[in-house]
């Protein structure tokens, strides 16, 4: 069978090429493979690892507002909806949260006997005295241990 001379040309290029890649192109094993696909995971995580660490070490960036807003208590009056009290500066505002918006139902001054009371009533509860007793006592048995 007789092949035309750019079937000739074509197979030399194709030899010539392939050989030249193989040349250039080192075997790698497939553990090799697998290793430096740990290795560049490890790499990433450690790069997460990092960031999440200068993060922490940064903290919460602080805003332009340097308003106190302390929640005071809050009810909820349906699947979705609160009755919250929110204290703003010497003010008490009372908020109707939903799923979608926030409502103000209301203001009123500062009640500190207010928080007195629940103070109180806490206090008056004998889980909580209880509870408080507990951990008093294993907090002193701790530094009696050391």
């Amino acid at each position: 069978m007789k092949y035309s001379p750019r079937f000739y040309a074509v197979l030399a290029t194709a030899t010539w090429s392939g050989s030249v890649l193989a040349a250039d192109t080192p075997a790698v094993s497939p553990s090799g493979g697998l290793l430096q696909i740990i290795m560049a995971l490890l790499l990433v995580l450690a790069l997460v690892v990092a960031a999440a660490w200068v993060m922490k070490r940064l903290g919460p960036i602080q805003g332009g507002n340097k308003i106190q807003v302390k929640i005071i208590g809050g009810i909820n009056v349906g699947n979705r909806e609160r009755v919250m009290v929110v204290e703003v500066a010497d003010q008490w505002l009372i908020l109707g949260v939903t799923a979608n918006n926030i409502n103000n139902l209301g203001s009123m001054p500062k009640q500190e006997e207010l928080l007195l009371q629940a103070a109180q009533a806490q206090t008056n509860d004998p889980f909580s005295a209880w509870l408080k007793r507990t951990l008093d006592k294993r907090s002193t048995e701790r530094s009696d241990n050391k």
